[in-house]
């Protein structure tokens, strides 16, 4: 019996990336049943969908975030009876018409609940948008990663991550509260909690922006902070890195956060940096700041 899949996409005023992901989906050999589209931008993007008869647009009027619009476009494709929940946010693209397929076979070949594609840097095929940690350092080097084959309890959500069903409804929805930056990282920890199988497919790929520019070494190759680029990134990074910790009780990250930002900041001079931190850290540290967009301050 073949396995149904849904895609649960989100979109924020990138029409063009819209149109070009929603292109390579139905260009997959491995065909899909709809594509759940949540769009929380500002210009709807309805004319765009509505350019493919198995997209169920879906418009809020409210800005959800990634978390929040994933959350309702995986609803929305649960619903559909899918076998299958394959996760897209409009800037990503599969590499090829048989990503899908080749994630499909891999994960009914190892038994896996979850699996998720290599995600590469567009432009830059040899790179990897994010990091791997291989024997304590970090590499962009896509080589170096595919060599491995298959990488085991690991792996970068959301982005092409290929979900089972039932699993939310084991683990739940990806949480809202955290709007954007570590919402994946929160559904990886309840995943692994939760017992579930995952890994990373090497032999497929998904290509999204990088973030180079934010990992920022502090103390050689085995120590390094994130630094996002735009202070509304940074606030929400800081803040949910806190919350992450004190939900999931993350000592060595705790430890981890506070060495190497009061090392990057301090080596630069950079006290506002370090004050700015502190504040969004500490705050989703002690469980506040969260709320609708309009209440945030940052």
């Amino acid at each position: 019996m073949s396995l149904s899949v849904a895609v649960a996409a989100v979109t924020f005023d990138r029409p063009r990336e819209l149109a070009v992901l929603l292109d390579a989906i139905n260009r997959q050999t491995a065909p899909v049943r709809s594509i759940c589209l949540v769009d929380s931008g500002t210009a709807p993007a309805k004319d765009v969908a509505s350019r493919h008869s198995n997209v169920e647009y879906v418009r809020s009027e409210a800005n959800l975030g990634g978390a929040g619009g994933f959350s309702l476009a995986i609803l929305k494709a649960v619903a559909s009876g899918a076998d299958w929940i394959w996760m897209m946010d409009d800037d990503a693209e599969p590499g090829d018409p048989e990503c899908l397929a080749t994630l499909l076979r891999e994960a009914e070949a190892r038994g896996l609940d979850a699996v998720v594609p290599l995600v590469a840097a567009p432009g830059h095929p040899d790179r990897l948008s994010f990091f791997f940690r291989l024997d304590g350092k970090v590499t962009h080097d896509r080589a170096e990663v595919e060599k491995l084959g298959f990488l085991p309890d690991d792996g970068h959500f959301f982005n092409g991550a290929l979900i089972r069903s039932d699993v939310f409804f084991k683990v739940g929805l990806p949480d809202m509260r955290l709007f954007i930056r570590g919402d994946e990282v929160d559904f990886t920890i309840r995943l692994r909690k939760a017992g579930i199988r995952f890994g990373t497919v090497t032999t497929t790929a998904i290509t999204h922006p990088h973030a180079f520019a934010e990992t920022q070494h502090v103390f050689g190759a085995r120590w390094h902070v994130i630094v996002p680029e735009t202070a509304f990134k940074r606030y929400y990074y800081y803040r949910n890195r806190g919350y992450l910790i004190r939900r999931h009780f993350r000592v060595k990250s705790l430890v981890a956060d506070v060495g190497g930002y009061l090392g990057y900041f301090l080596r630069r001079g950079d006290f506002r940096g370090l004050a700015d931190w502190f504040r969004a850290f500490s705050t989703g540290l002690r469980g506040k700041g969260f709320g609708p967009l309009k209440d945030q301050k940052f």
